[in-house]
């Protein structure tokens, strides 16, 4: 066998400079340029759309129509989603937070096949008496 052809020796790549990044000038916003009401405004709109759904799960749990079974499951659930001890720590990946989509998967379930429109009625109600409705 003759001999083997040599690769040229790797070349030192040029040496490149950190350059900081380009800074940028900001401006603080004082609360004299902010417009409250509309601020109010923003928050309360935020606030009904997310107390909707547990309004809705708390005239549903406090309905005589609902069956006491399905009562003690939303209140199971819910109690088991705040909780901060789970039955698998969340800090185990994926596995951690199936527990939680169990429970919740059960809450939405009895949420959508037991609410009628009396119970929704009287949530937003409740909701216009807690949230005012934005105008």
């Amino acid at each position: 066998m003759g001999p083997s052809p040599q690769s040229p020796a790797p070349q030192a790549e040029p040496r490149q400079e950190h350059t900081p990044p380009e800074t940028i000038e900001a401006e603080v916003v004082g609360s004299a340029e902010i417009d409250e009401g509309l601020l109010w405004k923003l928050l309360r709109r935020a606030g009904r759309s997310v107390a909707r759904p547990a309004i809705e799960c708390l005239e549903l749990m406090l309905d005589a129509n609902t069956p006491l079974q399905v009562r003690i499951t939303m209140v199971a659930a819910l109690t088991y989603l705040v909780m901060p001890l789970d039955l698998i720590p969340d800090f185990i990946p994926v596995a951690g937070f199936g527990d939680d989509v169990v429970a919740m998967t059960a809450l939405l379930g009895l949420y959508r096949s037991h609410m009628s429109e009396a119970v929704r009625a009287r949530a937003q109600r409740r909701l216009d008496q807690w949230f005012p409705p934005v105008r």
